[in-house]
């Protein structure tokens, strides 16, 4: 391949010039291409900012479209240590004295003394019983210690709810001797335990063999027992510490019994819950339209213009969730059919403001309807709920446009590259234009030089050069 050199016949710096030029050609449409890069990337990354404050605006809602959730009830013990109280939305308001008498326990059985837990006790079936159902562990001499039954009892896949272990304990002459203890996994009277055998040795009652664990060999450590509380004077036993079935919507939980000691359990609406509900969402809402209205501002002083200002998406949805906002709920039978009418009112600058008075006194007038305002199927949250889907829901509005300004930005980077080679081609003809200009000057004073030699050699030039 020839090897060229521009600008030897001219002297001209031609790889420079044609730099230049082909840079100057290509610069507005260099810098027009950058532009709208970054204009796609600007609107882009606004774009983002919306559809993450909608987001957080949407989950902001999750706990407003349910309507149990605002129908709460709250439940006060009197002396937390004694019970605990919690309440459903079907409990009804009221007060009421609880006495605990008695708690409900689990019973608890032991063993006769065996030597130690390796101690062989008999071979055979025990059958274990409690609340109503029963399974049975074989017994043969690979598990006929009192560990080994131990361990099979509690590794058994029928097991209904008995837990064995083994203690080793004093004898009362100075040494120790160890004993199966059995106990109920749940409490009451319903849970007690039954132990019958079907004994190798061909007694199943003695206290011999594996006999020795059946329920007439065994010692009662623990009763059991079923809990005993009055609700103002009225006895109610149950087998279990936790009572959910006395009073309507209420469960209590039993921690102490306090015979003859009454405590008060307070049910009423949980106003304090629906207040902190109604507080929230108008923060989340105004987080929303502070961040909107950054988004699309415009400072005249300085000329500056938020990055989404003008744009038709931001204005649609803004629009149909003032609307949402500011409407009235239809189909709500109670009271109130819009936020306005609770206290929940607009504020000159697009934010909500909460009248805490107003509100009050809409929980004290109509408790449900509040609920029903939001969270009813044409409820406020839940109408917002799926406006806001159509906008950041999978292929929602914004993420389609998003994609289109990804698609945008694919395009100019197709743009760059065929400048590029434009702007290469161009490169490449000045070079040859150029290189035979220079080619042609060369050739010029290549003649002009020639011709000048010629001329200092004709005679004529000699002769002046003799006078």
């Amino acid at each position: 391949m020839a090897i060229t050199s521009t600008g030897i016949g001219s002297g001209i710096d031609v790889g420079g010039i044609v730099s230049q030029l082909v840079a100057a050609e290509g610069r507005p449409a260099q810098n027009r291409l950058d532009r709208r890069e970054a204009e796609a990337q600007a609107t882009i990354s606004a774009l983002g900012s919306l559809k993450s404050v909608l987001n957080e605006f949407k989950a902001s809602l999750a706990g407003l479209t349910d309507l149990d959730a605002f129908q709460a009830r709250k439940a006060t013990s009197g002396d937390l240590s004694v019970f605990t109280a919690t309440a459903d939305q079907t409990a009804s308001a009221g007060s009421y004295q609880i006495e605990v008498e008695r708690l409900a326990q689990g019973q608890k059985l032991r063993s006769g003394d065996f030597a130690d837990a390796d101690t062989a006790v008999g071979t055979g079936t025990l059958t274990i019983g409690t609340g109503g159902n029963s399974f049975d562990i074989a017994v043969d001499a690979g598990n006929n210690t009192l560990a080994g039954i131990r361990d099979a009892i509690n590794a058994s896949p029928d097991n209904t709810g008995v837990t064995a272990t083994t203690v080793n304990v004093d004898d009362g002459v100075g040494g120790t001797v160890s004993r199966l203890i059995l106990t109920a996994d749940e409490p009451g009277k319903a849970n007690e335990i039954t132990v019958s055998t079907v004994d190798d040795d061909g007694n199943n009652t003695d206290a011999a063999g594996l006999s020795q664990l059946a329920s007439g060999n065994l010692t009662q450590l623990q009763a059991a027992e079923d809990s005993l509380i009055r609700i103002d004077g009225q006895a109610v036993t149950r087998s279990s510490n936790t009572i959910d079935d006395a009073i309507d919507g209420v469960t209590l939980n039993l921690k102490n019994a306090e015979v003859g000691s009454t405590n008060t359990l307070d049910v009423a609406l949980n106003t304090g819950a629906v207040k902190a509900k109604v507080n929230a969402f108008v923060k989340s809402y105004n987080e929303l339209i502070n961040t909107t209205n950054q988004l699309q501002a415009y400072d005249s002083e300085t000329g500056r213009a938020g990055p989404l200002q003008g744009d038709s998406t931001l204005r649609t949805v803004m629009n149909q969730l003032r609307r949402e906002v500011g409407g009235s709920v239809e189909g709500v039978a109670g009271a109130f059919q819009s936020l306005g009418a609770i206290g929940v009112e607009t504020q000159r600058d697009g934010t909500l403001a909460v009248d805490d008075g107003k509100l009050n006194d809409a929980i004290d007038a109509d408790f449900a309807s509040i609920g029903e305002m939001f969270a009813s199927e044409n409820g406020v949250a839940n109408k917002l709920d799926d406006l806001l889907d159509g906008y950041v829901g999978f292929n929602g509005i914004l993420s389609s446009r998003t994609d289109s300004l990804n698609n945008r930005i694919d395009g100019i980077n197709d743009d760059r590259e065929s400048l590029s080679r434009r702007l290469q081609s161009l490169e490449s003809r000045l070079l040859d234009q150029f290189n035979a200009m220079d080619a042609a000057v060369g050739q010029l004073q290549s003649t002009g030089n020639y011709l000048s030699q010629q001329l200092n050699n004709l005679p004529f030039n000699n002769l002046a050069g003799d006078k």
